[in-house]
């Protein structure tokens, strides 16, 4: 009885950290769209009816990218790659990077929704955690200066970031409290690494020959597909953005 309770005060200890994750990037993005609202004199909601509306959306199409994921060769079952960011990112783009948060966000819980934890929920923090590092830098950086240059610079440093982000957030961090949540020891986790990569020895080599390269691979990915797609999907994005300042701009008749 004292294990059982044991183990669910640790899963509500987790929880309460999951949340309060999520509510310290949230802050941090909406403090990024205030500062670049104030310095550009927009009058602009962060988070207008259609802007909410459209976060839902998207927020549906990444959780159901993030339901296919696939395998990679160099790291074990548990780690996969999955293009759920793809979405959030475009997103971000376009509305801000507290969009972008709340998609990251929205995604996990309606994931969640269709198909339950595998990983004590320790796999889903590390996505949305990742993943905002990832969409953070790249959408803050496009936010005060739209323009393709800072598009590719903010893609690049935001990939650079979710790499570094999680490859150390995996070793301090996500191992340990997966172990700990799963009630196993942290050396088995690095012998599931080993049998599927030689160069796997300990937990520093567990992230650098496998998370590293995963999310280099995801963040180049999205980046790429992203900085393709976004030119022709920007004008419907803001369709509704430019009709509404354009009609708050027009004269009034006599």
């Amino acid at each position: 009885m004292s294990e059982l309770m044991k183990s669910m005060q640790e899963n509500v200890i987790f929880l309460l950290e999951f949340l309060a994750v999520v509510a310290a990037l949230f802050l941090i993005a909406y403090a990024a769209e205030k500062i670049a609202a104030k310095k550009k004199e927009s009058a602009e909601r962060i988070l207008s009816t259609r802007k909410i509306a459209m976060i839902g959306m998207f927020s549906a199409i990444s959780a159901i990218l993030m339901l296919f994921e696939l395998p990679m060769p160099f790291a074990p079952g548990f780690y996969k790659l999955d293009f759920s960011e793809l979405p959030a990112l475009v997103a971000a783009f376009a509305f801000g990077p507290a969009a972008g948060v709340m998609i990251e966000f929205c995604k996990i819980v309606l994931k969640l929704l269709m198909k339950s934890t595998s990983t004590a929920f320790v796999g889903e923090l590390a996505n949305f955690a990742v993943g905002c590092s990832f969409i953070l830098p790249a959408s803050i950086i496009y936010l005060f200066c739209k323009n393709k240059k800072t598009a590719v610079i903010g893609s690049v440093t935001g990939t650079l970031c979710m790499t570094v982000f999680g490859t150390a957030f995996n070793a301090v961090y996500l191992l340990p409290k997966f172990a700990q949540l799963y009630g196993m020891p942290l050396e088995a986790l690095i012998g599931m690494g080993s049998e599927i990569n030689g160069a796997i020895t300990d937990i520093t080599s567990f992230v650098c020959f496998a998370v590293a390269p995963l999310n280099l691979i995801k963040g180049a990915s999205v980046s790429v597909v992203t900085l393709l797609v976004y030119k022709s999907l920007s004008p419907v994005l803001k369709e509704g953005s430019s009709v509404r300042r354009a009609s708050k701009t027009r004269m009034p008749s006599a």
